[in-house]
């Protein structure tokens, strides 16, 4: 197995195939919906791992400085941003991460605008921590590009206004914001003293012809406006270490987070994920490079595949190895669209309506796999499209 054949999972207890009875009511879909990547975790990681089995005590450890100092070695390298190591915390989660960030910068009742369509776990995060969501939908144009809405967001804003979750990249669209872009944001909410929780976890799956711009790099007045989320989850299909940071330059907002962190007390993580976070930053760089250039042909499989079936529309995402693809040619109900890729493609994928009304008619596709799975894939979406006539 190279780093990017076949992996099989089955018997890991991976969440992508123990649930695809409860999911799809059938273990007979190829399971292609969860955003992890059915491709090896890198080997430097692991070897670090494994070596680091050979004292015989797993205890309470901290996050070493140097692993902090890995992360930001790597995101000047790849982002052209400088992180002071100070900035950083650990969290177990982006998720767990959007959560504190909301107790920390609001109260209940206030408002947080979320872009819709986008990673359900924004609502969910807004909704439990009884605060007011106010959506701000990404308007879609006609060659599949989504956009801010800036007009709509300004007429939203009100005193009650605390906060905006960023999605960038953005999943599901794939969108890589431009600087302009994030700088009109960004101006809106210093504007109204909005904090703005960005979200960039996906921010190392970038296409060659797109920049990854961390909202926080782009000036100082958002750096200390703004509460980045990173991890190696993503990047490094690490997912299941556990591990993430949050960025935070200003002090005060820094001082906030932290009386919020205590009070749910992450404590430090776990030793093997402070070992796993380091090797994939210190060492990742060539594997990270192996991957850019697999999920490349993989995104340009799905492009040719489309143009050959015009009824499943797709705009090549900029970033993420997620694809958006607009089925609504196929004039199905939502339920019905999900029926058909289950029961007739054999495919589990995330139904668009789950990130929101505005992703009716479409399915999320996650492409991070191996060539032979992703043809197997479009084959059985071939198939099944002819047989209902669509051929």
């Amino acid at each position: 197995m190279d780093d990017f054949g076949f992996v099989d999972r089955l018997g890991s207890n991976a969440e992508k195939y123990t649930l695809k009875k409860k999911l799809f009511g059938t273990d007979d879909v190829m399971p292609m919906w969860v955003a992890d990547m059915d491709i090896a975790t890198p080997i430097c990681v692991l070897e670090a791992v494994r070596e680091r089995l050979n004292h015989p005590v797993v205890g309470y450890e901290i996050m070493r400085d140097r692993a902090y100092t890995a992360q930001c070695d790597w995101t000047l390298r790849h982002h052209d941003w400088e992180i002071d190591p100070r900035w950083l915390s650990y969290s177990p989660s982006v998720v767990a991460s959007i959560g504190c960030a909301i107790r920390a910068f609001s109260e209940e009742g206030d408002e947080v605008i979320v872009q819709s369509p986008v990673y359900p776990p924004f609502y969910d995060m807004v909704r439990k921590h009884n605060r007011k969501l106010v959506l701000n939908p990404l308007v879609r144009d006609e060659g599949g590009v989504y956009r801010f809405d800036y007009d709509d967001l300004k007429a939203k804003i009100t005193p009650r206004t605390k906060l905006l979750l960023l999605c960038s990249p953005h999943n599901p669209v794939g969108r890589v914001w431009l600087r302009k872009e994030l700088l009109e944001l960004g101006k809106l909410c210093l504007e109204n003293g909005i904090v703005i929780i960005s979200d960039e976890v996906h921010g190392d799956i970038i296409f060659p012809e797109n920049t990854h711009l961390p909202m926080a790099s782009l000036s100082e007045t958002l750096r200390d406006n703004t509460v980045t989320l990173m991890g190696p989850g993503k990047t490094f299909n690490m997912a299941g270490f556990s591990i993430s940071t949050v960025a935070i330059a200003s002090p005060t907002l820094r001082e906030r987070y932290r009386t919020e962190l205590q009070k749910v007390h992450y404590a430090e993580g776990a030793v093997l994920s402070h070992i796993a976070f380091e090797a994939a930053y210190a060492h990742g760089d060539q594997w990270h490079e192996g991957l850019m250039n697999h999920l490349t042909v993989n995104r340009e499989m799905i492009e040719r595949w489309c143009k050959v079936h015009p009824m499943i529309g797709f705009t090549k995402p900029q970033g993420t190895y997620l694809a958006w693809l607009d089925c609504r040619a196929l004039e199905m109900g939502d339920w019905e669209l999900r029926d058909f890729f289950i029961t007739q493609a054999g495919l589990g994928l995330s139904a668009g309506l789950s990130f929101g009304k505005e992703g009716s008619g479409f399915m999320r596709l996650n492409f991070a796999v191996t060539r032979e799975i992703l043809a197997k894939a479009l084959d059985q979406l071939t198939s099944a499209l002819e047989k209902n006539g669509y051929g």
